[in-house]
C-alpha cells in the first residue's frame, strides 16, 4: 500500500518552467493537475490510491503554484503556455502520452491540452469545471455570471492580492473550512499545509493571474459579448472523456457540467454526485478514487 513515504519529490525543468512534483506507482502515466487556490497536495486521497491500482501517478505544483516557478507577465497564464507545460511535462517523464486528471483550473488545463495536444492524452477525466464552449454558454447567464462574480473581482490590479493575504490567509481558511459538505474534507493540519503554499513568494499574485489571463482573451469577451459559438481556436477533444460533478457547487451550476457532444464526441458520461461540492475530491475521495481507477483502466463508470 502506498504511503506519504513512497512519494518522490522532485523539481523537473521543461525549459520555459521549473515544476514541483510529487510521484508515486508504476505503469501508465496519470497527471493530476489541481485547481485554485490548491497545490499538489489537493490529490492527496487519489494519489495512493491510483498508484496501488497500477499507475504511475504525476501531480505537479501548476506554474505560478508552491514551489514551481512563477513566472511575471498575463502571457505565462496563457491556455496555451498551461497546456504547453503538460505536454513538456510528459515528454520530460520519458512518455509519450498520458492520462490527465483535473480539478478546477487544472481541469481547464487539461481540457486545453487534449485541444491543443490531443496526441499525448490517452484518457481525460474532468473534475467539476465545464468544457470551455459550455462555459462561455454559462457566462451569458445571469445565474452563471452571479455565480462568477469572484472572477471579475481578481481583475482589480492589487485588491485580490491584499483581500486574499489578510488576517493570514483568512478567507481561503474558512473556504476549506465552510465550502466543502464533508465538514472534514479539510483538516487543520490541511489547511495549514495550504497556508505555507500560499505564503511562497509570489505565489497570490500568480494564481490570481490564471483569471487575469483568461478574461483578457478574445473567448472572454466574446462570451461576455454574446457573440460566437464556442471558444476562439476551439478543437474536438478525441479522448475517451468522463466528467465527474460534485452537485453541491457554488461557483458553477450544475447545467455546466454536460459537455456538447460537437466538442466531445467520445464523452464515457457524466458522474454526478449529489452529496459533493466543488471539491468534489475531497468531499467524496473514496466514490471519486473508484471512478477515476475504472475509467483509466479503460472501463465505462
Amino acid at each position: 500500500m502506498t504511503t506519504a513515504a513512497d512519494l518522490e519529490d522532485r523539481t523537473l525543468d521543461l525549459g520555459a518552467v521549473r515544476l514541483h512534483l510529487v510521484e508515486a506507482g508504476s505503469g501508465p502515466l496519470v497527471v493530476l493537475l489541481h485547481g485554485f487556490p490548491e497545490f499538489w497536495y489537493s490529490w492527496r486521497h487519489q494519489i495512493p490510491a491510483l498508484a496501488d491500482a497500477g499507475f504511475r501517478v504525476v501531480a505537479p505544483d501548476m506554474r505560478g503554484y508552491n514551489l514551481s516557478d512563477k513566472p511575471r507577465g498575463l502571457e505565462a497564464y496563457s491556455g496555451e503556455a498551461l497546456a504547453g507545460d503538460v505536454r513538456a511535462l510528459v515528454d520530460a517523464l520519458g512518455e509519450e502520452r498520458a492520462h490527465l486528471v483535473g480539478h478546477d483550473w487544472g481541469a481547464q488545463v487539461a481540457w486545453e491540452t487534449a485541444m491543443r495536444h490531443g496526441d499525448v492524452v490517452e484518457r481525460l477525466a474532468i473534475l467539476n469545471v465545464p468544457h470551455p464552449a459550455r462555459f462561455l454558454e454559462g457566462l451569458r447567464t445571469l445565474r452563471q455570471l452571479r455565480k462568477s462574480w469572484y472572477m471579475f473581482f481578481f481583475q482589480l490590479p492589487g485588491v485580490p492580492e491584499a483581500a486574499f493575504r489578510r488576517n493570514d490567509f483568512a478567507w481561503g481558511r474558512k473556504v476549506l473550512r465552510e465550502d466543502p459538505v464533508r465538514r472534514e474534507a479539510f483538516s487543520e493540519e490541511d489547511i495549514e499545509r495550504f497556508v505555507e503554499a500560499w505564503s511562497q513568494p509570489g505565489a497570490v499574485g500568480a494564481m490570481l493571474d490564471y483569471y487575469r489571463a483568461a478574461f483578457r482573451s478574445s473567448a472572454a469577451l466574446s462570451a461576455l459579448l454574446g457573440r460566437g459559438d464556442g471558444p476562439p481556436g476551439a478543437r474536438v477533444v478525441s479522448a475517451p472523456t468522463l466528467v465527474v460533478w460534485g452537485e453541491q457547487d457554488t461557483a458553477l451550476g450544475s447545467e455546466l457540467a454536460e459537455p456538447d457532444r460537437r466538442w466531445v464526441p467520445n464523452l464515457v458520461g457524466v458522474e454526478r454526485l449529489p452529496d459533493a461540492s466543488h471539491w468534489v475530491q475531497n468531499d467524496a475521495p473514496e466514490r471519486v478514487n473508484d471512478l477515476l481507477v475504472e475509467f483509466l483502466r479503460g472501463g465505462s463508470p
